[in-house]
């Protein structure tokens, strides 16, 4: 069984201005830590077998300079590598691009802090209907199918995963993710009126999902 808000409590979230060289943007950053060590953390995230058993299948070369694509998502340069530690790489999808940086930290023998910030431009459609809930969200699920993989002992299954959303308490999940990526934004300097009209509309999409049968 999933604890929801043991979960959406795990993660810290912030939201932040960044001045981009085309405009202004946004960092939108969530971190958690995990009772595994650095060197097993960084193979979780960067080996092509284990990525499909939390994240998703991915192709490509995943080293310096090395294009990769995820299969039905985004694509991409890894940019810089400095494992264990972290990479940062462009992460493209739709025609737009945005930026990734993975940061890894010990925290002891047994347990590691994984930081993923994801910077964009503000100045679009997209993020004036969804804010950083469009994003945001997404990476709270990603974040959540690390923690049962490394706490299964790698027997997770994503697809079950993916189904347990489209339940009660997946979509308390989604919309409980797009309620603390709003209170960050606001922390961040944003309207609360707007902050709030955003994450209703990106909680609302990400959980208008079918029902299970």
């Amino acid at each position: 069984m999933i604890d929801v808000t043991r979960q959406i409590n795990a993660a810290d979230r912030t939201v932040s201005a960044r001045m981009l060289d085309k405009g202004e943007g946004r960092t939108v950053t969530i971190s958690q830590t995990y009772a595994t060590d650095l060197d097993d953390l960084w193979d979780a995230c960067t080996n092509a077998e284990r990525l499909p058993r939390w994240f998703l299948p991915v192709s490509g070369e995943l080293r310096l300079g090395g294009r990769y694509q995820l299969e039905g998502n985004a694509g991409g340069t890894v940019e810089r590598c400095d494992p264990p530690h972290g990479f940062p790489a462009t992460w493209e999808y739709e025609g737009s691009v945005s930026w990734i940086e993975v940061r890894l930290t010990a925290v002891s023998e047994a347990s590691t802090r994984f930081a993923l910030e994801h910077v964009f431009y503000i100045g679009n459609d997209h993020w004036t209907e969804f804010g950083p809930g469009a994003a945001g969200i997404g990476w709270d699920m990603s974040f959540l199918g690390l923690f049962l993989y490394l706490s299964s002992g790698g027997t997770a299954d994503p697809a079950q995963v993916e189904a347990w959303f489209a339940t009660d308490d997946g979509r308390r999940f989604l919309t409980s993710s797009a309620d603390a990526w709003c209170a960050a934004d606001i922390t961040g300097g944003a309207d609360p009126d707007v902050a709030r009209g955003m994450a209703d509309r990106s909680g609302a999409a990400y959980a208008a999902v079918p029902e299970q049968a």
